[in-house]
């Protein structure tokens, strides 16, 4: 199991946020949370790095049904979402979305299967409507 479904753009980073923010709300997740892990670590240790976004995603109706089998799987939500500048290439954009599956694995509860599966599936679409909009060459 890999951690993360991926894709690489061409694109600004500032680009590259708002195709990720239009990708996940039309598979109906919204961002509860962002942390700009570049200016944390700047402002907090002085250390430089590339952009690096985490955006906390979350699809209302998939979190309450996570929830309901499980109420201590709040501690795997929302689903998060990275979107970073690839420092070797310039001009690159790399997304990366959390594997809902890793929910699975980590909670062992069989009825966190099929909302896992919901889940992964609309990050998917999401991650794949992204490799179709602004490819990498």
């Amino acid at each position: 199991m890999t951690l993360a479904i991926s894709t690489t753009l061409r694109s600004s980073f500032e680009d590259a946020v708002e195709m990720t923010r239009k990708a996940l709300s039309e598979q109906g997740f919204g961002v509860l949370t962002e942390i700009d892990v570049k200016a944390t670590l700047k402002a907090k240790l002085g250390e430089d790095m590339e952009n690096y976004l985490i955006l906390g995603a979350c699809n209302p109706p998939l979190a309450h049904r996570a929830v309901n089998v499980d109420r201590t799987i709040g501690l795997l939500l929302p689903c998060n979402v990275v979107v970073r500048s690839d420092p070797a290439r310039e001009g690159t954009v790399i997304i990366d979305a959390m594997d809902p599956q890793i929910m699975v694995q980590v909670a062992d509860h069989p009825g966190l299967r099929e909302v896992a599966d919901d889940a992964a599936a609309k990050l998917h679409a999401a991650i794949d409507a992204l490799s179709q909009t602004a490819p990498a060459t």
